[in-house]
């Protein structure tokens, strides 16, 4: 085992599977280990590059195994099923995850800390808190309407219709108004715990600088921003601000070939949830800068000629494309947003 110098490791539940290569490739160790056995194992093996996917408990053990001394890369799965030769098993995974975390060009993962996990399993939390609220109101809609009971859409509407047929002044059948009463507990209770975690969310965004960074741009809030800092982890890993943007699905997909040169939708890759949030953003901006016509600043004066030559939609996948790459620089740079910057160009770095 001395000889070990990448390590692939196929996480699990309660079982690992191992497979050590020495510096000329060569397979010298396949092993499967308990979970019980895996920390004391890795503990007594000397400083080795150790390849994982970043699956589930993956950024938990990386911080583990760094600790011990060694080199911890966490691989996108979807990167290493082209090394997995053959047909699919703990070994071969395992074997392909050895040989993927050697490629030169292979993109490797951050390795969160404990401070991004906590932030990330709030989000989390208010994620599906949001969606089972939403889901029960559509529930209580639905069996209204079956009465003949319709109301406005929002929030604060249907709470007022839920009161109504709770206190007796909109009428339903007895044998099921304690169905609708049910529902309107159950809903407050969803309510006060999504203000609860949004309170929580505050707190922790007022108290990270690069939350505070990323919140001066228009249209980020503290959600927008602790989701970014709980999921980008070190922002060096970006080569750039393209990079970035393209890591959240927001740079145009391409089917190219030759010298034709195809451009077509959004990538729509990366994470969802913080894609979806930057949209919102960008769309609230859109929305303030057309009812205003702010041209102030040199950004607002580029977003109002984005929104006069671009639909609506276009214009606000365009600008939360703009605000990712300049939340990459801002985090890059350690500064805060500055709506009339301009980079400046060193002349002898021209040619």
């Amino acid at each position: 085992m001395k000889n070990i110098t990448t390590l692939g490791i196929d996480i699990a539940k309660n079982v690992f599977q191992l497979h050590g290569v020495d510096s000329e490739g060569r397979t010298v160790m396949t092993k499967r280990i308990s979970r019980n056995k895996l920390e004391s194992f890795m503990a007594n093996l000397p400083a080795c590059v150790v390849g994982m996917e970043a699956c589930a408990s993956a950024h938990h053990w990386a911080r583990v195994f760094r600790d011990m001394g060694h080199e911890v890369k966490l691989m996108n799965p979807q990167y290493v099923m082209p090394y997995v030769k053959t047909n699919k098993n703990d070994a071969n995974d395992a074997m392909g995850i050895c040989e993927a975390v050697t490629r030169p060009s292979m993109r490797f993962v951050p390795i969160k800390s404990i401070e991004q996990q906590g932030m990330s399993s709030l989000h989390r939390a208010r994620e599906q808190i949001v969606k089972t609220r939403t889901a029960l109101g559509n529930h209580a809609r639905g069996l209204l309407a079956e009465y003949g009971i319709t109301t406005g859409t929002g929030q604060a509407s249907l709470c007022k219709l839920l009161a109504g047929v709770c206190s007796g002044e909109i009428e339903v059948p007895e044998d099921v108004s304690f169905i609708f009463c049910d529902i309107y507990t159950h809903y407050k209770q969803l309510c006060a715990r999504k203000s609860s975690y949004d309170n929580q969310i505050k707190k922790l965004a007022h108290q990270n600088k690069d939350a505070q960074r990323i919140m001066s741009v228009p249209g980020i809030g503290p959600i927008t921003a602790t989701a970014l800092v709980s999921k980008v982890g070190n922002v060096e890993s970006f080569q750039s601000a393209r990079h970035f943007a393209a890591w959240l699905g927001l740079i145009p997909k391409q089917n190219s070939s030759g010298n034709k040169r195809r451009l077509l939708g959004i990538s729509k890759r990366g994470d969802v949830y913080i894609r979806s949030l930057l949209v919102h953003g960008a769309r609230a901006v859109i929305k303030e800068v057309a009812r205003q016509d702010k041209k102030e600043s040199l950004y607002y004066a580029w977003c109002h000629q984005l929104h006069q030559s671009k639909k609506f939609n276009v214009a606000t996948v365009a600008l939360a494309n703009k605000n990712a790459r300049v939340i990459w620089a801002l985090l890059k740079h350690g500064r805060c947003f500055d709506a009339n910057f301009v980079k400046q160009f060193d002349s002898n770095t021209i040619r």
